[in-house]
């Protein structure tokens, strides 16, 4: 384009856009600088806010927090603030008592999420009631829902002394329920952990058991092959009879190890482990008692207390009375064939008891005792009486029948 045309404003051509992709080359170096120097500098989250000290200049430097403020800081200034007893926090605005013993290690890179963790982890431990434990299904929501309100109270700092002041009401009058159950959630964790390690031991036996079942295969492959070659070898008889003779032995030998392995799997297995070896139980009788009526007045809907009776021992005569109405059983009785029955080796051998015969005999002898002949016959004549009507009307009734049936 002409020298005119350049000064009215018009650039020539292809000149307004090398202007273009050199600004715009030049933007990205200056971006790409610039996230180089960011990317250099330590960040806020990977500084001390006590003494300073970055983790730039210092990669082992571990930072701590403590669940009362969640103010981090790195170790060295725990060690030298804390080690001496606890002090305020050297957070500028906080001014909490920190004690050494609760700083630990943080777990998630958000404070915040680190804080609700906590928060949901010890209201938990306090709010333990488990399904079983209320009459419905919409009590143990109601349940959940009230719990929730009082986590998101803590979390957003909503009423808090409130909320604390409950949650250590229900803690302090519900203690021995907070106990069983989670001494129950800890005993139903270990049967867990014994069950999946049961189950991993049994799939390791299952895979020795094929590998090993493989190798023999292998071995019996290999030896009825090397039968075969000495046959050849010593020449005695046709070589497809050898041959023959020699596969109808390998697969005997298998069919044979197969039938074994069939036999071992139709045999019940004894389980080595229960499927509650530390007897948490369900509630249903096996565990301990469940329910109760909270005292706080906080939590609705549970159930009464079920109490389980111990089993009673067994009784063979099911609670029917052995008792002796017209003599008393001793344990000694004068008579010289007793005395021989005492002592002679013969009768005592087999495990014969004198007090056997002393029981049996009076047993018989006292008997009839019992029977009052006179009141057993009033007490007939009295049935006899009752029933006589019934039998009348009853022949009655099929006279009637015969009747009926003549007419017809």
């Amino acid at each position: 384009m002409s020298h005119t045309a350049q000064q009215n404003g018009a650039a020539a051509p292809g000149e307004e856009d090398g202007e273009l992709y050199s600004q715009f080359d030049g933007l990205y170096l200056h971006s790409s600088s610039s996230n180089s120097i960011a990317d250099g500098l330590p960040t806020s989250s990977a500084i001390c806010p006590v003494c300073k000290s970055s983790r730039y200049l210092n990669p082992k430097m571990r930072f701590l927090l403590n669940p009362e403020c969640y103010h981090k800081m790195c170790e060295s200034c725990v060690d030298r603030i804390f080690s001496q007893g606890p002090a305020p926090c050297p957070v500028a605005g906080c001014g909490k008592t920190l004690r050494k013993a609760r700083f630990k290690k943080q777990t998630f890179e958000d404070v915040k999420v680190e804080r609700e963790v906590d928060i949901r982890r010890r209201v938990a431990s306090i709010f333990n009631r488990r399904e079983e434990e209320f009459n419905r299904l919409l009590d143990f929501n109601n349940y959940l829902e009230l719990v929730e309100v009082l986590i998101f109270n803590l979390i957003d700092n909503t009423d808090v002394a409130a909320t604390e002041a409950k949650i250590a009401a229900y803690a302090s009058q519900n203690a021995s329920i907070i106990a069983r159950n989670a001494a129950l959630e800890s005993k139903e964790h270990l049967s867990a952990e014994a069950r999946r390690a049961a189950e991993k031991e049994d799939a390791r036996l299952r895979r020795e058991a094929v590998r090993k079942e493989e190798i023999d295969e292998k071995k019996e492959r290999a030896e009825g092959k090397r039968e075969i070659v000495e046959r050849f070898k010593h020449g005695k008889g046709d070589a497809d009879d050898i041959l023959r003779e020699g596969q109808k032995s390998i697969l005997k030998k298998s069919t044979a190890r197969q039938l074994e392995k069939s036999k071992l799997q139709q045999k019940p297995q004894v389980q080595s482990h229960s499927d509650d070896p530390f007897g948490v139980g369900n509630g249903n009788g096996n565990g301990p008692a469940i329910g109760g009526v909270d005292p706080s007045g906080l939590i609705q809907g549970l159930k009464p207390i079920e109490v389980v009776e111990p089993e009673k021992p067994y009784d063979p005569f099911g609670g029917m009375e052995q008792k002796r109405d017209y003599y008393v059983l001793q344990d000694h009785y004068e008579h010289s064939w007793l005395d021989k029955a005492r002592t002679d080796p013969v009768i005592t051998a087999g495990g014969y008891d004198v007090k056997e015969y002393y029981s049996r005999t009076m047993h018989e002898a006292f008997a009839g005792l019992g029977c009052f002949i006179a009141d057993e016959v009033a007490a007939r004549d009295a049935l006899a009486a009752k029933s006589t009507p019934t039998v009348a009307a009853a022949i009655a009734a099929g006279d009637d029948d015969t009747g009926m049936q003549d007419a017809l």
